[in-house]
């Protein structure tokens, strides 16, 4: 009954005035004296009745009006992280220029649409809207889940000015809010350090060269990574520092290619595959970094590249997708999947990130196995198997 009684209500709302507690208590008045003034014949009742009526009648009108002519214009949502805040910017414009109840709007209640996926409609009151006045009502609302949100409306709502009868108009103002995944600060990342050097001519050549590399071949000296080849260590410059030192190559990373893909066709837990994505977007920042020609591919949107584009792609990923883009490359791929037997089919030099209790003992190439109870910055760090 309360959910029947609160959809009449709704609707009553939306689609014309529904009483407040005040507006229906003069409603049972207005009728007790119209009533009573036909039984008794007493034009006093009737007048009374009668100013109620008239009362009432203005008090349902003026809400819809104050709404009618209102507009409203949202501004672009900016992209944020998970665990950040949506900053979502809205003005409300008043173009009536006549003074007075038929031109101002007055002690109204804005409320924006949101999914429920971000949290309970935000709310806001403004105390008055002259005409040919704007306001611009500006809310933070925290973003706990990654994903591509989409929404339409922001209800208007007032029973001003009298209060008697409350009125809500919806407004179409489309938005679009992006949550990116969480990126890790990988500091070093043997699964992105070793893929492509033992097939890459370029690579060999360079590592047989380096005890010779002249200025002109080194780019930068760095802090030395575990990993790293000794015959790269300056020693002159890590006896001045007093810790390792090594030889960046201006050629060293050059001509090695690296595909990061998530395996969204399989069939994922869900807190594993949102791991999954912040590992993704890590491990392509922690290549990029590196001088990679790194990419990004995934069922729906095959290989792309681009820092904004692969975050939006891995905001908007789900897992059982069907392929639309293109297959796999032929290119060393860092596998990231929920399915063992799904490893065996990649290119030479690939590496893996599994996200399973069973594991075959025959599965090919390096790779690391995602223990849930571990923190994944540590496991993405840590070396392959």
């Amino acid at each position: 009954m309360k959910r029947f009684l609160r959809r009449i209500g709704n609707w009553l709302e939306t689609h014309w005035v529904k009483p407040a507690y005040a507006g229906g208590l003069c409603l049972a008045l207005s009728l007790f004296y119209f009533a009573s003034a036909t039984n008794t014949m007493s034009g006093w009742l009737y007048a009374i009745s009668g100013m109620n009526f008239a009362l009432l009648g203005l008090a349902a009108i003026l809400p819809m009006r104050s709404l009618r002519q209102l507009t409203v214009r949202r501004h672009p949502i900016e992209p944020v992280s998970c665990g950040e805040r949506l900053t979502v910017t809205v003005d409300l414009e008043n173009p009536q220029s006549r003074p007075g109840w038929f031109g101002s709007s007055g002690l109204l209640q804005v409320s924006d649409a949101i999914p429920h996926q971000l949290g309970s409609f935000p709310k806001h009151s403004i105390e008055s809207l002259p005409p040919q006045g704007c306001y611009r009502w500006i809310y933070t609302q925290p973003a706990p889940r990654r994903g591509v949100y989409r929404w339409d409306e922001i209800h208007l709502k007032t029973a001003a000015p009298l209060g008697l009868f409350w009125c809500r108009r919806p407004r179409l103002a489309p938005a679009k809010a992006i949550v990116y995944p969480t990126v890790l600060p990988l500091h070093h990342c043997p699964l992105i350090d070793g893929i492509g050097r033992e097939d890459n001519p370029i690579f060999s050549v360079e590592e047989r060269q380096v005890q010779a590399a002249s200025e002109g071949l080194t780019r930068a000296l760095r802090p030395y990574r575990f990993g790293d080849p000794m015959r790269m260590i300056h020693w002159r410059t890590s006896a001045r520092y007093g810790e390792l030192r090594v030889r960046e190559l201006e050629v060293f990373q050059s001509g090695l290619d690296a595909v990061i893909a998530l395996d969204t066709m399989a069939t994922w837990n869900p807190e594993d595959f949102e791991d999954a994505a912040i590992a993704a977007a890590s491990l392509y920042f922690y290549a990029s970094r590196q001088q990679l020609n790194v990419r990004f591919w995934s069922a729906r949107t095959g290989t792309i590249q681009g820092h904004r584009v692969v975050l939006e792609a891995l905001a908007e990923a789900h897992f059982n997708e069907t392929p639309m883009g293109e297959p796999l490359p032929d290119r060393p791929i860092v596998w990231l999947t929920s399915q063992s037997d799904r490893i065996h089919d990649l290119p030479s030099n690939s590496r893996w990130v599994l996200w399973s209790e069973t594991l075959s003992a025959k599965v090919p190439y390096r790779g690391i196995a995602i223990a849930p109870e571990t923190d994944l910055q540590q496991q993405l760090q840590s070396i392959p198997k």
